[in-house]
């Protein structure tokens, strides 16, 4: 079976990273340096994201089933997780399966509830490109436009663009993506008495509506000990929008004391 990409950096208890949809481990570069310094990180790609291997089945169980082989295979007992959107699905799910390999959870702006998001707009504009008739970068981005408007967002999207043999191609297997989207923006359906007690801190962006007073009803009934930070002028991105701010929430949770903040999150 195949193993995901990894990066890790740092000594000390191990902290995972999971990206969310259409990231990779290098949308956390700058934060898993932050963490490093007390922390033995690895920042992880998930299934069809990054440098890892390319499935055309792609669903949370499968994804949590990816998870925990790599820790299996790191021989790693216990460590702390941080999992953002799609990544905060697959952390979820792998603590509710897996408690015991959990000790402290981080979930960035989402819910263990089903989301009714589309992504089309995004996915139809890659899909329908033609790579072998562009010959730079810029020219792919220019072709975007159109579609894609946002230029925050269209280079976001262009990091998953990689030159290999002479040829451009996708990190992202936008296919099997676009085909398992429903399971992407759903969620196994938990039974109400499937509750941990892994220390839990979530983390929302002000702007963003990923987590309001529904879903944070739902995770009240898994993540009961649960607390819940809102980070202000971030949305859905807010690691990259506020990272020294969601490094500060993040790192005081995880050592419970605000003594060691100042030195650490400094970038």
């Amino acid at each position: 079976m195949d193993l995901l990409h990894y990066s890790e950096t740092g000594n000390g208890e191990p902290l995972i990273i999971l990206h969310g949809l259409f990231g990779s481990n290098k949308n956390w570069q700058s934060l898993a340096r932050v963490f490093s310094r007390h922390f033995k990180v690895f920042s992880l790609d998930l299934r069809n994201h990054g440098q890892s291997f390319h499935h055309q089945e792609m669903n949370y169980p499968v994804m949590v089933e990816d998870v925990y082989r790599l820790i299996c295979h790191l021989e790693i007992d216990s460590c702390s997780l941080i999992g953002h959107s799609m990544g905060g699905k697959t952390a979820m799910l792998l603590t509710l399966e897996h408690p015991e390999l959990v000790s402290q959870l981080v979930v960035a702006d989402i819910a263990p509830v089903a989301y009714s998001h589309a992504y089309s707009h995004l996915i139809d504009p890659i899909l329908g490109l033609k790579l072998d008739q562009l010959d730079s970068r810029s020219a792919v981005d220019k072709v975007l436009q159109r579609d894609i408007p946002d230029t925050l967002l269209r280079n976001f999207l262009l990091q998953n663009l990689e030159r290999k043999a002479g040829h451009w191609r996708w990190k992202v297997n936008w296919t099997a993506i676009d085909r398992q989207m429903h399971h992407l923006t759903g969620f196994p359906v938990l039974p109400p008495a499937w509750k941990i007690g892994t220390q839990t801190q979530f983390i929302r962006g002000e702007d963003s509506d990923y987590i309001g007073a529904a879903e944070e009803s739902e995770i009240a009934v898994h993540f009961g000990d649960a607390s819940i930070e809102t980070i202000a002028n971030a949305g859905h991105w807010l690691h990259a929008e506020q990272p020294e701010i969601f490094s500060q929430i993040t790192l005081n949770f995880l050592f419970q004391s605000n003594s060691l903040i100042l030195d650490l999150c400094i970038f």
